[in-house]
This record gives structure tokens, C-alpha cells and sequence, in this order.
């Protein structure tokens, strides 16, 4: 039973990884290449798709580590998973200190209604998510060694 947590963690976990991945370094950059106003609405647009998702999954990342962690109290690679719990803690604090404010704003905006600098507020968003998904890619690293 223990092992199919750990790699259904592992797994939910580097999913989410590889999402936010995409994000930074795919969708985003998709997004700031489109004409006129078809960036800002395709990002408004993700703001919302992913805004009522990633929250569940996050959160839910970080509980089946915890999970694991108890479960696996004692036994090598512990402390792998308890890092990776920190890590990933550090993510959701992140999210919703830095990002989440942002995108909370970003999710609403129109071409008609969006603020004069809401190129620099989008920078400024994807500044702390490469941060984050650097945060997270740790996490995933450590649970993949914990797996070893």
C-alpha cells in the first residue's frame, strides 16, 4: 500500500509540475507572441481555467506528501519527503502571497478594462511563477529520489 502511494504522490505531483512548466515556458510565451489583444485574453482566459484547478492540486499535492511522510515515518528517504512537504508548503504560501493577487486581478480584465500596466503586472506575475516552479521541481525532485 505504501508504494502505491508513493508513486501516485510522485505522479500527481510531477503532473502538477509539468503543468506549471508548461505555463512558464510554453503557454506564456505562446500568449506574449499573439497579436494585439489575444495574449492579455488568452492569459485572462488560463487565469480562470487554471485558477479553479491548481488550487485543489496544490493542496492536494502537499496532503498526500504529508500523507507519505507519516506513512513511511522511520524508513529511508523520510527526510527526502518531509523536504519535499516543506517545499512544496513554501509553493501554496507562494501562491497565494505572490501570484495569486495577480491572477485574481489578470482573470478579470478586458481590453476595454484592464490597467495601463498590465504588461508589467503580467512580468511581474511570471517572475515569482519561475520561482515557484523552480520550488516545485525541487519538491518532485526529492520525491522521486525518496523513491530510489
Amino acid at each position: 500500500m505504501l508504494n502505491a502511494l508513493e508513486v501516485f504522490t510522485t505522479v500527481t505531483v510531477g503532473l502538477m509540475v509539468g503543468v506549471e512548466f508548461s505555463v512558464a515556458f510554453v503557454m506564456n510565451p505562446i500568449f506574449n507572441a499573439l497579436p494585439e489583444d489575444s495574449g492579455q485574453l488568452g492569459r485572462a482566459h488560463g487565469g480562470r481555467m487554471l485558477g479553479a484547478v491548481m488550487p485543489v492540486w496544490y493542496i492536494g499535492s502537499l496532503v498526500l506528501t504529508a500523507v507519505w511522510a507519516v506513512a513511511a515515518w522511520g524508513h529511508a528517504g523520510t527526510g527526502l519527503v518531509v523536504t519535499a512537504g516543506v517545499l512544496l508548503i513554501v509553493s501554496v504560501i507562494m501562491s497565494i502571497l505572490l501570484l495569486v493577487p495577480i491572477n485574481n486581478r489578470g482573470k478579470t480584465w478586458t481590453p476595454e478594462n484592464r490597467p495601463a500596466d498590465w504588461k508589467q503586472q503580467m512580468n511581474r506575475w511570471d517572475r515569482f511563477h519561475y520561482a515557484r516552479v523552480a520550488v516545485i521541481i525541487a519538491a518532485f525532485t526529492l520525491l522521486v529520489t525518496a523513491l530510489a
